[in-house]
């Protein structure tokens, strides 16, 4: 059969959601073969005008006979949902969790049986095809399935597998809260442009152009990103100026300090909701 006419489920019609059943038909896949659940209809009738596809209230009619379900709900919920599914999962399909620190151990207890189960962590620029996720996937994936999975997210920008399910948590530290540094970081330059007389349109353009562009450069190119760095940074310039004021306030330190505290939280959560 080929990837494309795969029955894909999802329970939860949220932006995440969303952004893959959107990847997922610009990529071929039919619409007759994606099925989307939840608890509200209103929210499910604009998923299906947006997207025209099947829309149901009952999780465990919409997981039948699919060969793909797309835990797509909030990590607080993902317990009671799969607890609900547990007795309709015997066709056992390839079980994708979006869910944030829930480990696939918890998961499995939760839907009983031994399932084929790929824990995965996307981003946000997945709702304009560039985001980045990390997934890791248990003993019981086969390899058509990690290959089905990774087509998947891979619909909705690129993927990174990990071996070790403990990843993940750095995995969330580096590019699943990753956006949110970006934008923090841009919010402080068009602030600081805006301050040195810019108005904040010009600030707010000049910025964002500046990061989409530093980031293309990055991406296709074979130099290393601290060699970009240095060939932006004249010695006794204006940017070797900025860069040092960075330094001197320990921005590695920073980001370091920050990032970690990420990963922890990752791990708080997994203890606390995986239970």
């Amino acid at each position: 059969m080929p990837i494309i006419n795969t029955k894909i489920a999802f329970i939860g019609a949220g932006n995440m959601a969303k952004a893959i059943i959107s990847g997922l038909l610009a990529e071929g896949f039919k619409r007759i073969n994606i099925f989307a659940s939840g608890p509200r209809q209103e929210t499910l009738g604009k998923v299906s005008s947006e997207f025209g596809i099947n829309i149901s209230t009952d999780n465990a009619a919409t997981t039948a006979n699919v060969d793909v379900l797309v835990l797509a709900v909030k990590p607080q919920m993902l317990k009671e949902v799969c607890l609900g599914l547990a007795g309709s999962l015997s066709h056992k399909p390839l079980i994708i969790s979006l869910a944030a620190g829930i480990s696939t151990e918890s998961i499995g207890s939760w839907l009983g049986g031994d399932h084929a189960i790929v824990r995965c962590m996307p981003n946000t620029p997945s709702q304009v095809r560039a985001g980045a996720s990390g997934l890791f996937a248990n003993a019981n994936v086969s390899q058509a399935q990690r290959s089905l999975a990774n087509t998947i997210l891979g619909a909705v920008g690129i993927v990174q597998w990990v071996d070790d399910e403990a990843l993940i948590n750095p995995v969330t530290a580096v590019s699943g809260s990753g956006p949110a540094y970006f934008f923090l970081m841009m919010e402080a330059m068009i602030d600081a442009g805006v301050e040195l007389g810019l108005s904040h349109a010009t600030a707010r353009e000049l910025t964002l152009q500046t990061a989409l562009g530093a980031a293309i450069l990055a991406k296709q190119s074979d130099v290393d990103i601290a060699e970009l760095r240095r060939r932006v940074t004249s010695p006794k310039g204006t940017t070797e100026q900025a860069i040092n004021s960075f330094e001197n306030d320990q921005i590695r330190a920073i980001f370091a300090r920050a990032m970690q505290a990420c990963s922890n939280r990752a791990v708080e959560l997994s203890e606390i909701l995986g239970k």
